[in-house]
């Protein structure tokens, strides 16, 4: 029998822009711009370094900073830019707007155009809401061999907002962190990371620029 796709995730639900892994783990992830450092002066090379290394220094928890590169499929634009021209009324509009396409054509011919998406993904987990005591068993050893004995169970509303609440003063504390580097931070909402793990499994349909439609009860 084939196994699903959902099978081999240990992503178990996306409610209100987190992540609830099947261990009950909560996971946020947020999507962070780059910047040319090559083409910044010696001086402001020194502060970005000395930022980021005051960044990294003032964690006192672990994340994961993730880099996907992407191909990108510029086929669908052109015909876009095509209907476009072929809908303008003003001959010389439609004139520039084909010559515009042929351009954009011939540009990339040959060459594959590649996207960089940066991305850092923030943990928090209930037994850290809850304390170090709450991990110990009758007798007093951490139960980290039986890490899956809670797939089954559910997270309840109160501790997935205790945990939610104290996952995002996370993300906020490293967006600021990010921000005094010069990058720019945004929260991935339910949609957008929806849409980040069906392109991860499914980058054909994603090159081209289809994304399946999102149900309303799964925006929440």
């Amino acid at each position: 029998m084939d196994s699903a796709t959902q099978d081999f995730l240990e992503i178990k639900d996306i409610r209100e822009g987190v992540l609830v892994l099947k261990n009950n783990g909560l996971r946020g992830i947020l999507m962070v711009s780059s910047l040319n450092f090559a083409l910044k002066s010696s001086e402001e090379q020194s502060s970005i370094i000395y930022a980021y290394q005051s960044f990294l220094n003032s964690l006192d928890f672990s994340c994961q900073i993730v880099i996907q590169s992407r191909n990108v499929n510029i086929t669908p634009y052109l015909d876009t830019v095509k209907n476009l021209a072929e809908k303008q009324t003003n001959e010389l509009l439609k004139v520039q707007t084909s010559s515009y396409a042929d351009f954009i054509k011939e540009l990339v011919q040959g060459d594959n155009i590649m996207t960089k998406s940066f991305y850092v993904v923030v943990p928090y987990t209930l037994t850290e809401a809850l304390g170090a005591g709450a991990a110990l068993n009758k007798s007093g050893l951490f139960d980290i061999f039986k890490k899956n004995k809670n797939k089954n169970q559910q997270l309840g509303d109160e501790d997935f907002e205790k945990c939610k609440n104290q996952l995002w003063q996370r993300m906020e504390f490293l967006a600021m962190g990010l921000k005094r580097c010069g990058l720019d931070v945004m929260p991935l909402t339910t949609p957008e990371l929806i849409e980040l793990f069906w392109a991860m499994h499914h980058p054909d349909q994603a090159e081209v620029g289809y994304y399946p439609e999102i149900l309303p009860e799964l925006l929440k």
